[in-house]
């Protein structure tokens, strides 16, 4: 229930972007949150940019549509605004998210990204979803779908990690130069939950330079880090179920970041990664 008030919450803020997948096990409170707010009256559908995503075990094109078929049931929304290719591996497909062999180790499954995508393309044609794009793509990656014979529709938008002490400057400048947008998923590092997380790494919101920028303009160093992305031209998806939160994480259109702020935000990176993806 708590994924239903937050997305209400963010709707009444002013969020329209918002990021979702099949394995955060949560769209159907999406789907309800949205559906509420067009029913009082306070959005309309196409207000709202909803992103999908292709889950590992989906790959073979065959089940492509059925996958995101299955994730506008579940929504109940009759298409996504932009559907994405989750990750650039397959696992082996079937019921269980994450296959196992008796080792406990993920079974993964041979495919062909390029006719993953060739699936992608039918979805779009189908009016399934407005766009395609990829996730956790690199750059050799990102070629092989440019330069597939026949290509179609080159993916909008790559989602990866991206923050001040993870900034991708050559894959930005890459996507940037094929008009590919990089949407940066933990634009504030990340929880420390070590199941998944890099707790070896610093917490990026404890820095001393984001901390005396925040204080300069009355800001948290979560919405300088914030700032610092949208300025780069990088679309940020911040997580957040606390509701004094989110409406902090949508007050940052009020100041800007000078280029010498912008510059030692810059000289940040560490070229750390808080999602690792081990598997």
């Amino acid at each position: 229930g708590s994924c239903l008030e937050s997305v209400k919450i963010a709707i009444d803020t002013g969020y329209r972007h918002i990021d979702g997948a099949f394995v955060y096990y949560n769209e159907h409170e999406v789907g309800q949150a949205i559906r509420e707010k067009i029913a009082e009256g306070r959005i309309k559908r196409e207000d709202i940019f909803y992103c999908g995503k292709l889950w590992n075990t989906c790959h073979p094109p065959e089940l492509v549509r059925p996958t995101l078929e299955k994730t506008l049931k579940i929504l109940q929304l009759d298409y996504v605004d932009l559907y994405i290719i989750e990750l650039p591996m397959a696992f082996k497909p079937g019921d269980a998210i994450y296959p196992k062999d008796e080792n406990g180790k993920i079974i993964y499954h041979e495919t062909d990204l390029c006719a993953t995508w060739e699936a992608m393309e039918a979805c779009k044609d189908a009016g399934l979803t407005k766009s395609i794009g990829v996730s956790n793509f690199n750059r050799r990656q990102l070629e092989m779908i440019l330069n597939k014979p026949g290509l179609k529709y080159k993916p909008v938008s790559n989602q990866v990690e991206c923050h001040p002490y993870f900034t991708q400057p050559k894959l930005l400048e890459f996507c940037r130069q094929h008009d590919i947008v990089i949407v940066g998923y933990s634009p504030l590092g990340t929880s420390r939950d070590e199941t998944w997380v890099n707790v070896s790494s610093p917490p990026l919101l404890k820095d001393p330079v984001l901390n005396a920028i925040g204080k300069k303009y009355n800001k948290t160093a979560a919405q300088v880090a914030l700032r610092f992305s949208i300025q780069r031209g990088v679309v940020v998806i911040p997580k957040s179920f606390n509701p004094q939160r989110i409406r902090e994480n949508f007050q940052i259109f009020d100041f800007s970041l000078t280029e010498k702020e912008m510059k030692e935000i810059e000289a940040l990176n560490k070229n750390v990664r808080y999602v690792e993806l081990l598997m």
